[in-house]
Parts: C-alpha cells; sequence; structure tokens
C-alpha cells in the first residue's frame, strides 16, 4: 500500500513538474515573445513610438518632455520636472495651499511670458496631468503661445496658427476626451518651417 501511494506520488509529481516546465516556456518565454514580435509589426508601437529627425531619435509621440527658449511652445508643468522614473502626479488636494500657491505663481508666469491678462491662461498651463509628462496641450494653450513663437521663428502669427491646426489631434473614437496638440511634434514643424529650419 504505502509502495503504490509512493509511485502515485511520484507520477503526479513528474506529471506536475512537467507542466510546471511546460507553462513556463509557453507563458513565460512563448507569449511575451509573441506579444513582442506583434508590437514591432505595428510600427513603433512596442517601443513607445519614438520621434525621429535624421534617423535620430528626439523624442517619444507618448512622453512630454520640457521646452525652453521663447522659440519653442511650453509643455503642460510637470511636479518632476519630466522625469520618467518619476512619473507621478504631485498628489495634492485641490484646496492644498502648496498646489494653489503653485497655479498661481504659474498662472503670473505664463500670463507674463505670453503678454495676456492671467484670466486668459488656460487650466492645462497651471495644472500637471496625471502621470506628468503629458505630451499634449489643450488648442488654446497652443494658440496663446503662438504669438510669441512666431516672432521668435521670424514666422507670422497665421503660419504658426495653421501649423496649431495641422497638428491638433481630435478626440478619441471621435468623442472621448478633448483635443490636443503633441508639443514635440509642433516644435519640430516650427523649426522645419522656420527660415533657415531643416
Amino acid at each position: 500500500m504505502l509502495t503504490h501511494l509512493l509511485t502515485d506520488l511520484s507520477r503526479q509529481s513528474l506529471a506536475a513538474l512537467r507542466m510546471l516546465l511546460v507553462m513556463t516556456v509557453l507563458l513565460g518565454v512563448g507569449y511575451p515573445v509573441a506579444v513582442w514580435g506583434a508590437g514591432q509589426a505595428l510600427v513603433d508601437r512596442a517601443d513607445g513610438q519614438p520621434v525621429r529627425v535624421d534617423g535620430e531619435v528626439v523624442g517619444s509621440r507618448l512622453i512630454g518632455q520640457q521646452f525652453e527658449g521663447d522659440e519653442w511652445f511650453h509643455s503642460r508643468p510637470s511636479p518632476q520636472a519630466y522625469d520618467t522614473l518619476a512619473s507621478a502626479p504631485s498628489n495634492l488636494g485641490p484646496s492644498n495651499p502648496d498646489l494653489l500657491a503653485a497655479i498661481d505663481e504659474r498662472r503670473a508666469e505664463v500670463a507674463t511670458r505670453e503678454g495676456v491678462s492671467p484670466g486668459d491662461v488656460p487650466p492645462d498651463a497651471l495644472t500637471a496631468s496625471g502621470s506628468g509628462l503629458d505630451p499634449h496641450i489643450s488648442p488654446a494653450y497652443a494658440l496663446l503661445q503662438a504669438p510669441r513663437v512666431a516672432e521668435a521663428n521670424d514666422l507670422t502669427v497665421d503660419e504658426v496658427e495653421d501649423l496649431v491646426a495641422a497638428h491638433t489631434d481630435g478626440r478619441g473614437l471621435g468623442f472621448l476626451g478633448e483635443p490636443g496638440v503633441n508639443v514635440l511634434e509642433l516644435n519640430l514643424a516650427v523649426r522645419a518651417s522656420a527660415p533657415g529650419g531643416d
């Protein structure tokens, strides 16, 4: 009886071990390789949708980055200074004094930089996204920056506004979210359109 139990136990243990090995190969190796291969077939989607200029990666379509200087459209604020390793919101509530002070400071800074009334500064110029790495700004924020960017790049405001319109993404599926402008792609278009640009 004991011998029969040990034989059954060892047979079942070997079957379980074989199943573990098969499932490890299928789900631990085969499935990830298949998903990676499918992602590669979808043109850069598995690699974070890199944006290339002359074959060199200059950023990602999915990750915001900081732009400084009058010649560039500026991105939304980031609580972590666009550090992709520390991507997170500030977690400050809407009545937190630190958040309110940061919003007031940003409002004054943007209004001064763009030469507009503080009341004309759109909300996405004042607050960060949930990740702090949003690559988009609202069309309103882009149009607010258009005169400054046009002047710094020797372009007309109409030319820059046309670039904003051309780089405005609509709502997802026609009804989800809000229209947005990808800042990196817009800045590359401005650089290419400017006199002496590539």
